[in-house]
């Protein structure tokens, strides 16, 4: 009786020691705003609800010892403001197991981000995260989130980053595979970065510097294009910020030249706002937004015929992080 009663400790003891190693979080964003749009969606102007990129997600870790470790996220996008999927598939935003350490670095699979993007674009869109009316359009993103694969270099020098990922072509007709690779090296205020991504006979890379000079950002990034359709392109954009007490101050421009094989292509966007933090998860926030297409080529918005036409947004709106 005694030895069953010390096997069922150990046991007990052995189970909550591996619960100990494994952890589950649920997190997400709730981001939606009331916009008067132009020329977004349906040619003139609208009142919307806008959802902007809302989300709930999974992500799990595990400490296999050594300091090898294994980690899971599974993350869902869905409209706030109706209630529908917001992707073509329920974990279209994230679905990715991953392993490594930090003396060798990581091994990804599954579906998930560019590093390209979060390098470069994404990485100076400070004041909605790159999401809804006032995210930038001008962006050339070609990678394939889907049937991917990453490699993580450890850290061999302090605040570099590296990494590469393939999406396999899975045998669909025509679909080849997707390549792309990123750079991330930051000291003191400086961050820059550089992406490259290639699928489908187009290829882009893109380069990127942000400097924090305390409590005022700069930045931006420049991308060149080659698109096997329209020909080559090249883009920037510029953001800054400047942060006093809870409120946030944003202004960021973009602006792309003609495609080669395109006349009057070009585009320019631009966003002014305002966010104030109620708390380190809940803003409120306020922008102004537009995008000038080119006569013949349209980035975004509605098009009335062959006309394109240029797009506005005034939006007032509220992000929660849980």
């Amino acid at each position: 009786m005694n030895k069953t009663l010390i096997v069922a400790a150990v046991a007990s003891l052995a189970a909550g020691s591996a619960l100990a190693q494994s952890s589950v979080t649920i997190y997400g964003r709730a981001n939606v705003s009331a916009e008067n749009q132009k020329n977004i969606g349906a040619v003139g102007t609208q009142r919307v609800l806008q959802n902007s990129a809302s989300r709930i997600g999974f992500k799990g870790t595990e400490d296999l010892g050594g300091g090898l470790k294994t980690n899971f996220i599974l993350e869902h996008g869905f409209n706030i403001d109706t209630g529908a999927a917001s992707g073509p598939n329920f974990w279209s935003r994230q679905a990715e197991i991953n392993i490594g350490s930090d003396a060798y670095g990581m091994i990804r699979m599954g579906t998930f981000t560019s590093e390209a993007y979060f390098a470069t674009a994404d990485y100076v869109s400070m004041h909605n995260h790159d999401t809804g009316t006032s995210e930038d359009k001008l962006y050339a993103y070609l990678s394939r989130n889907t049937n991917k694969i990453a490699y993580r270099l450890p850290e061999f020098v302090k605040g570099l980053s590296l990494e590469g990922a393939v999406s396999a072509s899975e045998g669909a007709p025509g679909q080849g595979r997707a390549w792309d690779g990123a750079a991330n090296y930051a000291i003191g205020g400086l961050a820059v970065g550089a992406g490259y991504q290639r699928a489908g006979g187009s290829s882009a890379y893109a380069g990127r510097a942000l400097y924090d000079f305390g409590g005022f950002l700069l930045g931006g990034y420049y991308q060149r294009e080659d698109n096997a359709t329209l020909g080559v392109r090249n883009l920037f954009r510029v953001s800054a910020a400047y942060m006093l007490g809870q409120s946030e101050f944003h202004v960021n421009l973009g602006r792309s030249g003609d495609y080669d094989k395109v006349a009057k292509s070009a585009a320019t966007q631009y966003t002014l706002a305002y966010n104030y933090n109620l708390s380190k998860r809940t803003k409120l926030y306020a922008f102004y937004t537009g995008v000038n297409n080119g006569d013949n080529f349209s980035f975004f918005g509605a098009k009335q015929g062959a006309k394109v036409l240029d797009t506005k947004s005034l939006a007032l709106g509220i992000r929660h992080n849980f």
